[in-house]
C-alpha cells in the first residue's frame, strides 16, 4: 500500500503514500530561505511523494515563531519580495518529480521574536497567557480582515513560485487554531463566541484561499487544512475533538479541500491521549473513544484525503498507519535520514540511519539552526543522538534558551 500512486480530488497524483510533514528549519534571515534552506530542501526531494515546507508567514506580524537570534529564523511569504527564493526552494523540493507543498500560517501569540525585538504581538483576545512572558493585543475586525487577505496572497506567491499545493496551517495552537479555540477567543463579535461564530475565521481563511487557487492556480493545484484533534490542557479546554469534527464538515463540505492533515504525537492517537497524566477527572471527561482520531475524522472528510502523523520510526509503524489513513507523514525521522521512505518501500529498512551524529548531521545538510537546537545540552525537542553531535554546536542557544528584553511590551 504505501507503494501505491494516489490522486486527490483535483486530479494532482502522488507517486507514494509517504509525505514529508512541515518541520521548521531555523535557516531563514529576515523572512528569507538561504542556500542552508536550499540545501536542506534538496536532500529531502525524496522523502515522500509530496513534501511540505516549513510553515510560512503570511502577514508581517504574524511571525517569525520558535526563533532565538537572527539567522535562525522562520521563513516569510508575505511579500512579493521573497518569491525568488521561495522559487529556488520549490524547485529542490520537486527536482525528481516529487509535489512541493507550501505550508501558510499566522503564528499569532506564537511570535516570539517580535516580542524579542520588542514589538507587539497579536492574537483573538487580550489572553494573558500564564506560559508567555510577554503581553499578548487583541486584534482589531480591520486586522482580522487584512491576515484573511494575506492567506490568499500568500497562496498566490506559492503559484507564483512554482509550488504545487498550500497547506493551510489550523494546528499546533497558531492563529487559526487560536480563533477556533474557546480558551484563546473571547471575542463577542462576529469572530467568536458560539462555536459557529468561533469557525468563521478558519471557513474564511480556506474559501479565500480557495478564490486564490480557482483564479489563478492550474487546476491541479492542492491544497490542504492542518489541525489538531483537539486542545485540551488540564481545565482549559479550547475545543473537543467532536467539536474538530464539526469545524472539518463544515471545511470539507463548502469547498473542495485535497486533504486533512492531522497533527499529532502519535500516529495512532486517540480523544485523551494528549492530557497531562494527573488531571484524572479531565481523562474521565474527555477520554470519550477508543477509536484512533484517523477513524472519528473519517466520516466527515467529504471526499477529502486524511494524512496522519506522530511518531512513526520503522516500516511496521509505517504500514500500521497506512491502514489507518490515506497518506503517512514522517517527521524527525526525515530530519535523521531523509531517505527514510526510500529504503522503506524498497525493502532495504536495515540500511536506515537512526541516530543523529555529528557526520550525519553535515551529511544530510542540516541546517545550522537545526544543529544548534539538537545539539544543545538540553535540545529544542526530543531526537535520537551521539555524543558526538554537541561538539558542533556553536553556543547560539536554542528555543529552550530565548532571552526577551526588559520593555514596555512584557509583562
Amino acid at each position: 500500500m504505501l507503494k501505491d500512486s494516489l490522486t486527490f480530488p483535483n486530479g494532482a497524483t502522488v507517486a507514494n503514500r509517504f509525505v514529508m510533514p512541515a518541520m521548521l528549519t531555523n535557516s531563514g534571515l529576515d523572512g528569507f530561505a538561504t542556500q542552508d534552506t536550499i540545501d536542506y530542501y534538496r536532500e529531502r526531494a525524496n522523502a515522500g511523494g509530496m513534501i511540505i515546507t516549513e510553515y510560512m508567514y503570511v502577514s508581517e506580524n504574524g511571525g517569525p515563531a520558535m526563533t532565538w537570534r537572527e539567522g535562525r529564523e522562520q521563513l516569510a511569504a508575505y511579500d512579493d519580495k521573497f518569491i525568488p527564493q521561495l522559487k529556488k526552494v520549490a524547485q529542490a523540493m520537486k527536482r525528481n518529480g516529487n509535489k512541493a507543498i507550501m505550508q501558510i500560517a499566522h503564528t499569532g501569540r506564537e511570535a516570539n521574536y517580535r516580542a524579542m525585538r520588542g514589538e507587539k504581538v497579536y492574537a483573538p483576545s487580550a489572553v494573558d497567557y500564564p506560559f508567555l512572558p510577554y503581553r499578548v493585543h487583541e486584534l482589531s475586525d480591520a486586522d482580522i480582515r487584512q491576515i484573511v487577505a494575506d492567506f490568499g496572497a500568500a497562496a498566490k506567491r506559492a503559484i507564483d513560485a512554482g509550488f504545487d499545493g498550500v497547506e493551510i496551517h489550523g494546528a499546533n495552537h497558531y492563529l487559526i487554531q487560536q480563533f477556533f479555540s474557546a480558551y484563546a477567543n473571547q471575542r463577542t463579535d462576529d469572530w467568536g463566541g458560539s462555536l459557529e461564530k468561533r469557525m468563521n475565521f478558519p471557513a474564511v481563511v480556506v474559501k479565500t484561499v480557495m478564490a486564490v487557487v480557482k483564479k489563478y492556480a492550474p487546476k491541479d493545484f492542492i491544497v490542504g487544512y492542518r489541525i489538531s484533534p483537539e486542545e485540551i490542557h488540564g481545565e482549559n479546554v479550547g475545543y473537543t475533538w467532536h467539536e474538530a469534527t464539526q469545524l472539518i464538515n463544515k471545511l470539507t463540505s463548502e469547498t473542495k479541500l485535497d486533504y486533512l492533515h492531522l497533527s499529532m504525537m502519535n500516529y495512532n492517537s486517540k480523544p485523551g491521549d494528549a492530557l497531562l497524566m494527573d488531571r484524572e477527572q479531565a481523562a474521565a471527561k474527555f477520554n470519550d473513544s477508543t477509536k484512533p482520531f484517523a477513524t472519528l475524522f473519517k466520516p466527515y472528510l467529504n471526499g477529502a484525503k486524511e494524512i496522519i502523523v506522530g511518531n512513526i520510526t520503522n516500516g511496521e509503524q509505517a504500514v500500521a498507519a497506512s491502514k489507518l489513513a490515506d497518506l503517512v507523514a514522517v517527521g524527525r525521522e526525515n530530519l535523521i535520514d531523509p531517505h527514510f521512505a526510500e529504503k522503506v518501500l524498497r525493502n532495504d529498512e536495515n540500511q536506515i540511519v537512526t541516530i543523529l551524529s555529528a557526520a550525519q548531521a553535515k551529511k544530510v545538510q542540516l541546517t545550522p539552526g537545526l544543529i544548534d537546537t539538537f545539539s544543545a545540552a538540553t535540545p529544542g525537542m526530543p531526537i535520537t543522538r551521539s555524543a558526538d553531535l554537541q561538539s558542533l554546536h556553536q553556543g547560539f542557544g536554542a528555543w529552550n534558551e530565548m532571552k526577551y528584553p526588559h520593555n514596555a511590551e512584557m509583562k
